[in-house]
């Protein structure tokens, strides 16, 4: 039996990961699994705005990111709609308007998971369930969210 392979939307925070002591072991690891096709890798235009002023070694890991995906997913009308929606019902405060269009995207990319290093905002057990109440109110599916460390095959046995 075929499997069909998972199609991951990646956040910033795995990008600047890879250039962080305490994650880059995961992040670099989900990286490497993108690079043998393990997994599908889906990017944004979000992304390409939030890495304008990142220090260079993590728009240099970027690129390498960029390499591995076949497309980047626009931030369009539907996609913050629904980020809207996840602010209009108090999951994140309009500051975080960023880490809820992450979530949209992906959303509406129809991703199998999201993956973050953002546990305060987006990686967080009771935000992921009302995220997804949205997501199933609105006539989305739900969407996993996980952090690097518990996606990437990197350094688990059999890889």
């Amino acid at each position: 039996m075929i499997m069909r392979k998972a199609v991951i939307y990646v956040d910033t925070s795995v990008i600047g990961g890879c250039c962080d002591r305490e994650f880059q072991e995961w992040s670099l690891g989900l990286l490497s699994n993108f690079k043998a096709g393990i997994f599908t890798l889906l990017l944004s235009e979000l992304i390409d705005a939030e890495i304008q002023d990142a220090p260079n070694e993590v728009k240099d890991i970027y690129t390498e990111f960029r390499q591995c995906t076949e497309g980047i997913c626009m931030v369009n009308t539907e996609a913050i709609e629904l980020a809207d929606a996840y602010l209009s019902h108090n999951i994140l405060s309009q500051n975080y308007h960023n880490d809820a269009l992450h979530i949209a995207v992906a959303t509406i990319a129809e991703a199998d998971l999201l993956v973050s290093w953002n546990f305060k905002h987006i990686v967080h057990f009771k935000k992921i369930q009302r995220f997804n109440a949205i997501n199933l109110e609105m006539g989305y599916k739900q969407l996993l969210i996980y952090s690097p460390r518990e996606v990437t095959l990197y350094g688990s046995e059999g890889s």
